[in-house]
């Protein structure tokens, strides 16, 4: 991905001006701090971007009846569940599993639970989702992501997790921010702001191009689409949106 001049320019601008949270970094101050406040960041977000996506995540979730297994029961792996944002788009009766690497999000995600009583949650992992040890293999019907795989260390073992637990003929749902088009005005923002952004955030990138990790998974079937998700005055705007069946 090529970077030009002017974004160096520009990115050390964006730099200077949050010199403050790169200090903090440098002394090893920022990371346990981000991993304390970044849930209550995430939850505030949360709201405001389920509002935005509701619809699209409506459409996205609409046939996760169709993955159950023989017996009806459907039971659902969520990575990187957050404050567990898409319990409300599940499915009555679906079983899930929870998995993040910040245990700080518990409280909001027994709020969530509290909130939607028509999903049952099975268990609660602590978890990198390049590791799923704990989810043995092929034990899932559909495994789920939303702004996940952008912050996650290495997407290839994502996938390779993912295809482990699922079971043959189960599905992966994803809803992601990617990187922008090539020469387009998105990309070029993300360029700049994509180093300053991922020590902000919690790893997030902005360049990502999630999409490739997915057509050279191994899936049998991959049905992807790219959106610009309805948000004011973010980089991070290009979505993917689809789901993939092992």
């Amino acid at each position: 991905m090529e970077v030009t001049c002017l974004v160096v320019v520009l990115r050390l601008g964006v730099q200077m001006l949050c010199l403050p949270a790169y200090l903090l970094w440098y002394l090893g101050i920022w990371e346990p701090l981000c991993k304390t406040l970044f849930p209550y960041i995430m939850f505030g977000g949360s709201l405001i971007y389920n509002k935005q996506m509701s619809g699209k995540k409506k459409e996205m979730f609409s046939n996760l009846k169709d993955f159950a297994s023989p017996t009806g029961a459907l039971t659902l792996l969520e990575i990187g569940t957050g404050p567990g944002t898409n319990f409300q788009f599940y499915p009555t009766g679906c079983k899930i599993i929870c998995t993040d690497v910040n245990p700080n999000f518990q409280k909001f995600l027994d709020k969530s639970l509290a909130e939607n009583p028509h999903v049952q949650v099975e268990r609660c992992l602590v978890a990198p989702a390049e590791d799923l040890h704990q989810v043995p293999a092929a034990s899932v019907d559909v495994v789920v992501s939303t702004l996940v795989l952008c912050s996650v260390k290495n997407p290839e073992q994502v996938m390779k997790e993912v295809l482990r637990v699922l079971r043959p003929g189960g599905a992966f749902y994803f809803l992601e921010h990617v990187a922008g088009a090539p020469s387009s005005w998105n990309l070029f923002w993300q360029q700049i702001y994509n180093p300053t952004w991922k020590r902000l955030f919690d790893g997030c990138h902005l360049t990502r191009e999630t999409w490739k990790d997915l057509e050279k998974a191994g899936f049998s079937e991959l049905k992807l689409w790219h959106i610009h998700a309805p948000l004011k005055w973010q980089p991070n705007k290009p979505h993917i949106i689809g789901y993939a069946v092992k």
